[in-house]
């Protein structure tokens, strides 16, 4: 048995755009103006729909026309339909007419590598509006931001990645802090101080091998989410911190944090510049996606002394 396709129980649109404005407006003049036709145009589309509709919509009350109990049902059931359609379209209008990325990054590499960079951007593109997330680390695959700063080793399905810094953390602690418990003698020293642990308490068990410190105890001490909690602590004078060096430059040069010990932990994580695969950048998210490579190179030739990123 043979159906009949949805789409031919469609209404003649321009008719039923008529009918919502003559029902919206209470008269045909009103709806004859917003729609730019003749007051005998908008009657003819009312007749068109009833007649598609086979039911009355409208009557006559002395010189007004006005709704019959079924184009008021009728109405009802569509305005819900229009203003669905007028939100999305001017949600298209308003995309169209100005220039938006999403750009997704963890906190302290926002807090301590982008935002400081970010005026020289915006003044060189001040028609670009850019929307700023924390990117979500523990499930990267809910990012739908057009691009995202992730850490990690830069495999990540379903996007590509480009390494913008390398990871490899320092040993670090407030001069406060250094006054209280130093001078130390060498790397085996931080072992007996109050530790803070960034996100897992294995990194400075792994930092005190690479450093040649055999034998030490489990590392202990207080666990922070995120590197900016433990920089936070860090400032605070509350233990040594191992953080990524790009991200606190500004805070070793003004002698907020004390670069303990030139020996870094590199546990094969970098930061990475990733973009969904399966989709192309629109011209915009090229260019900070140019400008956050060109961003990162120069910082890593600065910390190089020059020497280029190695």
């Amino acid at each position: 048995m043979e159906t009949t396709p949805d789409y031919q129980n469609d209404p003649p649109l321009r008719a039923l755009r008529t009918f919502e404005a003559f029902a919206r407006l209470d008269t045909v003049t009103a709806a004859a103006r917003e729609l730019g036709i003749t007051a005998s145009a908008v009657s003819h589309q009312l007749r068109l729909l009833e007649e598609f509709l086979q039911t009355p919509l409208t009557e006559r009350q002395g010189r007004k026309l006005v709704l019959t109990e079924a184009g008021g049902e009728y109405y009802r059931a569509i305005r819900s339909a229009f203003t669905l359609l007028r939100g999305a379209t001017g949600q298209v209008l308003d995309s169209a007419s100005t220039r938006q990325i999403t750009l997704s990054v963890i906190p302290l590499f926002g807090l301590g590598w982008l935002v400081p960079r970010l005026p020289s951007f915006l003044a060189a593109h001040p028609g670009l509006d850019l929307n700023i997330l924390y990117a979500h680390h523990r499930n990267y695959l809910s990012d739908a931001a057009d691009l995202s700063v992730r850490f990690g080793s830069g495999q990540w399905r379903g996007y590509r990645s480009t390494r913008l810094l390398p990871g490899a953390a320092v040993p670090v602690c407030s001069r406060e802090f250094l006054d209280r418990h130093g001078p130390l003698s060498g790397p085996g020293a931080l072992a007996g101080l109050p530790l803070l642990h960034d996100e897992d308490r294995g990194t400075w068990g792994l930092w005190l091998s690479q450093a040649g410190v055999t034998h030490h105890a489990r590392p202990t001490g207080l666990l922070f989410e995120d590197g900016l909690l433990t920089l936070a602590a860090a400032r605070a004078g509350l233990g040594c911190a191992l953080l990524r060096e790009p991200l606190i430059r500004d805070e070793l040069a003004s002698g907020a944090l004390v670069k303990l010990f030139d020996q870094s932990c590199d546990d094969g994580r970098d930061y990475y510049l990733c973009s969904r695969a399966d989709s192309f950048l629109s011209e915009d998210a090229r260019l900070l996606s140019a400008w956050l490579e060109k961003e990162a190179a120069a910082s890593q030739q600065t910390a190089n002394g020059g020497h280029g990123p190695v």
